[in-house]
């Protein structure tokens, strides 16, 4: 008995990741296919002039985005 709810819970499992692949797959198709819309874009061409960035605060942002996969 337990063997036959293990494995089909292992079906399920299988199911619902076959699932979530192709939901993943029709999200790209779709934002493939978006058209931008004719709105004008922004440009953020010198958001940072005039601001200086040290290499003290380039070390301290790769440690906070690189700390989870221990890079």
């Amino acid at each position: 008995m337990k063997r036959s709810a293990a494995k089909s819970t292992a079906e399920m499992l299988q199911k619902i990741e076959n699932i979530e692949k192709e939901v993943m797959g029709l999200k790209l198709t779709l934002l493939k296919n978006l058209t931008p819309s004719d709105k004008k874009l922004i440009s953020l061409k010198g958001i940072f002039k005039g601001v200086v960035i040290t290499e003290e605060e380039i070390c301290s942002a790769k440690k906070s985005l690189y700390s989870k996969i221990g890079a």
